[in-house]
Order: structure tokens, then sequence, then C-alpha cells
């Protein structure tokens, strides 16, 4: 009898023991939970003092997927309406210049949870037929976000587009400009491929781009060729700062964003007064690539597409070394303008 009434007493007291071990545990994770729904890092003020409070970036890192189903068109106007989510103009653009890394730019960028990125060319500026649609089709072709976060696009054509700076000014005089650059010469030659891949996509014959690049009749650079003309960095920046001070432009190294692109991301993050979000987690060099490819989190990864990094065709030295020399006195005057320095010939 007495060994009944031990083996009973352990039982209730095991089941006690049970329940207030459960207890326990069941506070640890609620506390727990309510400690991770707290906002952390709310993003740093961008707008005016009378606008609402930002949005947390961790509840913004939770909302990409709805916004990536407005992507896809498979958002109900009811969720777009509850999440209070907008069309908004571009707050930053990248203007240029192209073959400089306009798109690695703009992807990296959108690794940040505070910026949306337009994922086509709008060629609203630039495109005189476009523009004629207005300001509505232009801010229909953003894409959706919430009110505080930052849209960018790119349209590598507005830098060299003499009509473009004034109407983007029109926008808003105060919009921030990126510009992603690379040596001049590096820049012509990648300019070159790409045209020639193109042609040869549709059997096509195409010059060698000495032919293009050097005058035969002068045997000097031919600016009258596209490529070396964009290259003139510091011509078309003049005309841009008929309208812009220079403090609204940020200068990207092209050739730096391929080798080091965390370093070039973060000072880009300053400039648009967002706080620094972007990691070397979300960068990871790829070897069989060559290039750096987006960690947007522990499922999703992303690298550019494979027409990105084309191998250039060889061209002759001297023509290189008269190319170099010709860029060489619009680049001292382009960072005489930026104030910036870089590693070029």
């Amino acid at each position: 009898m007495l060994f009944k009434q031990q083996a009973l007493l352990r039982q209730k007291l095991f089941v006690l023991g049970s329940l207030a071990i459960g207890s326990v545990l069941y506070l640890v994770a609620r506390v727990g939970t309510l400690d991770r729904l707290q906002p952390i890092c709310p993003i740093e003020s961008r707008l005016p003092p009378a606008e609402p409070e930002q949005i947390p970036i961790r509840t913004l890192q939770y909302k990409r997927g709805l916004l990536h189903e407005l992507r896809k068109g498979n958002a109900t106007k009811e969720q777009i309406r509850l999440h209070n989510l907008v069309q908004q103009l571009p707050r930053a653009i990248i203007i240029g210049v192209r073959k400089g890394g306009t798109r690695a730019l703009l992807e990296m960028l959108n690794l940040h949870p505070a910026v949306v990125k337009a994922s086509q060319e709008i060629h609203f500026f630039d495109n005189d037929q476009n523009y004629a649609r207005g300001i509505d089709w232009y801010r229909g072709k953003m894409p959706f976000s919430f009110p505080h976060q930052i849209t960018i696009e790119k349209s590598p054509a507005y830098f060299i587009t003499e009509v473009v700076p004034e109407r983007i000014f029109k926008m808003n005089s105060s919009i921030k400009l990126l510009i992603i650059v690379r040596e001049p010469t590096t820049r012509a030659v990648s300019d070159y491929t790409q045209v020639l891949e193109g042609k040869e996509r549709k059997n096509k014959t195409y010059h060698k781009f000495e032919k293009l690049a050097i005058d035969t009749n002068t045997c000097e650079v031919n600016t009258k060729y596209k490529a070396v003309r964009t290259s003139i960095y510091t011509k078309h920046l003049e005309r841009w700062l008929k309208y812009f001070p220079v403090e609204q432009f940020h200068i990207v190294d092209g050739d730096r964003l391929i080798t080091d692109p965390l370093t070039e991301l973060q000072l880009v993050e300053r400039f648009l007064n967002l706080p620094s979000r972007i990691s070397q987690y979300n960068l990871y060099f790829n070897a069989t690539r060559g290039f750096y490819c987006l960690r947007f989190n522990i499922v999703f990864n992303k690298c550019l597409a494979g027409s990105k990094g084309r191998i250039h065709p060889e061209v002759d030295p001297s023509v290189v070394t008269k190319l170099q020399r010709f860029f060489h006195p619009f680049n001292q005057k382009f960072y005489q303008i930026i104030g910036r320095t870089f590693n070029w010939p």
C-alpha cells in the first residue's frame, strides 16, 4: 500500500513539474517573439519633417515578397490599398554612362530594403514620343513601393542627350543623380563590342574598332564616332551643371564596382542618405562567371545576365595609346569638377 502511494505521489510531481517547465518555456518564447516584433533600425529621415514616420527596415524586408508579387502582376487592388503601396516618381536616377555598369549598379542598389528599382529602362526624358505622354505615364511605369522607399530608374542615354537635363529639372530640381564611369578607352571598346555582337547576331558585317575610332584621313581620333564622344565625360557633365549643382551628382567608379563593389555601394548609400544595410553577405564572387553575384537572403541569389562581361576584341596597342592620350586632358577636367580622381592613364 505504501509503495502504491509513493508511486502515485511521484507521478503527480512529474506532471506538475512538466506543467511548470512548459509554462516557463512558453513565457520565454512569447517574450522572444515580442522582442523580435519590435521595430529595429528605422530608416533615416529623407523627407520633410511634415511627412509621417518612416517604415522600419525590418518591415520593408518582410514585405519584399509582396512587392515581388506586384511586379509579376499577382497582387490584388485590395492588397495594394491595405499595404499603402504607391507608384512614386524616382528620387534618384542613374543617368549614365552606357557600358559603365549601370545595370550592375541598379541591381546591387536593389539589395537595399529601402530601394525599389524600375526593372526596365523607361527612356522617358530622352524619347520625345514618351515625353509627350506626360508625367502620369512616367509614374505609371514605376514599380509599386511603400511611401518611404526610394524608387530608382536607369536610362544611360540620359547622360548624353541634350534635352534631358532641363526635362528632369522641371520634374524635380532636387533629384539625386548617379553617374557610373569606367576608364574612357575601355568603355569605348565595350560600347563597340556590344554593337558588334548585335550585328553578328543578324549576320551583318561591321568595321573594326580601329577604323571607327581613328579618322583614316587625318589619323587622329574620330570624335564623330559615338563611342568616343560618350567617353568625353566632362563635355556631357558640363551641360548637366547648367541645371543642377555638383552636390546633386555622385560619381561611381565602374571599374572598382567590378572588383570591390561593397566600397562603392556604401558611398552611394551615404549619398542617398540611406542607412548602411548592404553588406559583404549580399555579395559573393562567382569564380565561374568572374563577377560578383547578389545574395538577397538565404534562398534567393542572382547573377547578372550572361551578356554582361563580354570578351573585348583585341585592339591595336597604338590606337589604345592614342585614345588614352586624347582622353587625358578631358579626364583631368572631369576630376576637377567632381572632386575625385580615378586611376586612369
